[in-house]
């Protein structure tokens, strides 16, 4: 029996002495994951709090003017890009980086540097890839340290720093559109034989307006392997684009009719958009005149 108690007892210590490995944070870790476009833009950062310390000014304990800052508590925060980016006016190739700062009153420099290992005490300017200029703004107070992003756009995004009643705005931009078709080649070029990725390179080259021969050729090509009401209806929309109404029509009206033999969830959400560009493309096609009869002989 003491044998057992002896067991029950060291087990409580051992579950007790894991929960105590944790304990609350003066600065609490931090994590954001933003998309823009196709790309994935993380910032994990410590968010340390005033509580009544100064920020921002020559003798601050938390971030100092003129001096580099973590920008943020505890270790370095990162801040990673799934693909090539432009931080600012400076293009930065895709990778994690180290987020630095020098915070001033007129003018903060934002870096990022490539060893995200390294501290302030252990900074190297030579491992900068990306310094940019930025003008702080007037912002709402804040008592805890925050990074988040605006302006969200395909492929474009501000990160903002943020604490006190100090922003400081960084401009983020991506190619969107040139990565997105070096996937979509690289999809088709694994799949060639996969309709739905025919179907969505030329579904977004036809949202783009881009290259309407190629999205064509692609929607051909996927039409051969099956044709299905939304491969239709994609092929009629781009001959309608090019101008070739006549012979997008019979096109629209056929994907109305595949579909509706063999409704799904997302032909019932077009079905009403097809319509409506079947009454569209038949206003834009001249009148049949009518066929007179012919008279009879006396």
């Amino acid at each position: 029996m003491k044998k057992y108690l002896l067991s029950f007892s060291f087990a409580v210590i051992v579950a007790t002495a894991s929960v105590a490995q944790r304990t609350p944070q003066a600065s609490p870790g931090a994590s954001i994951v933003q998309a823009t476009g196709i790309t994935d833009f993380t910032v994990k950062y410590s968010r340390p709090g005033i509580k009544g310390r100064s920020v921002f000014a020559e003798n601050s304990p938390l971030a100092p003017t003129g001096k580099i800052w973590r920008t943020g508590a505890n270790q370095a925060t990162t801040f990673e890009s799934s693909t090539d980016f432009t931080f600012g006016d400076k293009k930065v190739p895709a990778g994690k980086y180290a987020l630095y700062s020098i915070p001033d009153k007129a003018k903060w420099v934002v870096i990022l540097n490539k060893d995200v290992n390294s501290s302030s005490e252990t900074y190297k300017e030579s491992e900068d890839v990306a310094r940019v200029d930025v003008s702080p703004l007037a912002g709402e107070f804040k008592e805890s340290f925050e990074i988040n992003f605006s302006n969200l756009s395909d492929s474009s995004a501000t990160l903002n720093i943020d604490w006190a009643a100090v922003k400081v705005p960084v401009k983020i931009s991506v190619s969107t559109h040139q990565l997105t078709l070096a996937s979509l080649d690289r999809a088709v070029q694994d799949k060639p034989e996969d309709i739905q990725t025919l179907q969505s390179a030329a579904g977004y080259l036809l949202s783009k307006n881009q290259d309407l021969p190629k999205a064509l050729a692609l929607t051909d090509k996927a039409i051969g392997f099956k044709e299905t009401w939304s491969n239709l209806w994609t092929k009629a929309q781009i001959l309608d684009r090019l101008g070739r109404t006549a012979a997008a029509l019979p096109l629209a009206q056929k994907a109305l009719t595949v579909g509706a033999a063999a409704p799904d969830g997302a032909y019932n959400f077009y079905r009403t958009q097809i319509e409506k560009a079947i009454t569209d493309m038949q206003g834009k096609l001249p009148a049949t005149p009518a066929v007179k009869g012919k008279k009879k002989k006396k």
